[in-house]
C-alpha cells in the first residue's frame, strides 16, 4: 500500500470537507462524532498530526509533554478556536484553525516521506516504529475525513486498500488496546466472523478472557459487507444494520462492551 500517498489524499480530502463547511457558515454537528462541531474535528485531528510530527522528527523514546507542545507548536492567535473542555465550538471555523491543519498535515507527510518505517519512535504500542505512525494515521485521517463528509451530507466509502487494513488492524491493535484502557470485561469465548464481499478477505475473532484470538475456527455471528462498511462498523461509525448478519445477534450486541468505543 503507498500509505503516504494514502494519508495525502485522505488529509486533502478532509481539508476540502472542512473549508466547504467554512464557507457555508457555521460549523455543523459532526454526527458521528458526538459533541463535537467541525472546529472540533480539525483541531482534533490537527493536534494529532503536531503530536505525531514532533515524535517522528526527534526520534522520541517516550511521549511529548503536552504543555511543551502547546508552547512550540500552536500560533500565537487561538482566537475562537476549540477547547477539549468545552466542546462543542459553535460559530465559524478560524481561518487560522484551518491553516494550521495545513501545515502540520504537510509537515507530517513530509517526515513520513523521509523516514523509513523501520526507524524506531516511540508508540502507545508493542511496535515503537515510525512505520506503525503512519499506518495509524492513514486510518484515521481515512474516519475522520469520513466524518467531515458525514457533517456535510454523504460522506464517500473508505477506500478498499485503507478499510481492509484498518480491519486487520483493529484486532491486531486496537481492540487489545481498546480492551485494556477501558478495563473492558473478560471475554467467555464469543466468536465473530467478518467477510468481505467486495474483495478477498476474512477475519475470525474470538475474545477468550483477556485475550483476542484471530485466525480460523468456530463464531457465533457472521458480518458480511463492503470492506468500508466493515471498517466502518469496527470503528464506530455506522451500525450493523447495513450489514448482513447471520447467527447469534445478541453475541453481535456484546461486540462493544467486549471493545468499547474510545
Amino acid at each position: 500500500m503507498e500509505a503516504v500517498a494514502h494519508f495525502q489524499r485522505e488529509v486533502r480530502a478532509f481539508q476540502d470537507a472542512a473549508r466547504q463547511a467554512a464557507d457555508a457558515g457555521d460549523a455543523p454537528i459532526v454526527p458521528s462524532c458526538p459533541g463535537w462541531t467541525m472546529s472540533d474535528l480539525v483541531g482534533h485531528l490537527s493536534g494529532v498530526h503536531r503530536f505525531v510530527g514532533v515524535i517522528v522528527r526527534d526520534r522520541l523514546k517516550e511521549p511529548p509533554d503536552f504543555a511543551y507542545l502547546a508552547r512550540t507548536e500552536s500560533p500565537p492567535d487561538t482566537a475562537g478556536w476549540p477547547a477539549p473542555d468545552r466542546s462543542p465550538t459553535f460559530g465559524p471555523i478560524p481561518g487560522s484553525l484551518l491553516d494550521w491543519f495545513t501545515e502540520g498535515a504537510d509537515r507530517l507527510a513530509a517526515l513520513f516521506r523521509e523516514c523509513a518505517p523501520d526507524e524506531p519512535a516511540w508508540t502507545w504500542s508493542e511496535e515503537q516504529t515510525v512505520g506503525f505512525w503512519l499506518r495509524i494515521q492513514v486510518i484515521e485521517a481515512a474516519v475522520h475525513r469520513w466524518d467531515a463528509e458525514s457533517a456535510l451530507g454523504t460522506p464517500r466509502p473508505i477506500a478498499e486498500e485503507i478499510a481492509a487494513d484498518a480491519i486487520a488492524h483493529t484486532f491486531e491493535v486496537m481492540a487489545p488496546a481498546r480492551r485494556a484502557w477501558t478495563q473492558a470485561p473478560a471475554g467467555a469465548g464469543e466468536g465473530f466472523r467478518f467477510v468481505r464481499t467486495d474483495g478477498p478477505g476474512e477475519w475470525v475473532v474470538r475474545f477468550e478472557g483477556e485475550h483476542v484470538r484471530v485466525g480460523d475456527g468456530d463464531f457465533d455471528v457472521e458480518l458480511a459487507g463492503t470492506a468500508s462498511d466493515l471498517m466502518l462498523f469496527l470503528w464506530h461509525r455506522i451500525p450493523a444494520d447495513g450489514l448482513h448478519v447471520r447467527g447469534d445477534k445478541a453475541v453481535l450486541d456484546r461486540y462493544f462492551v467486549l471493545v468499547p468505543p474510545v
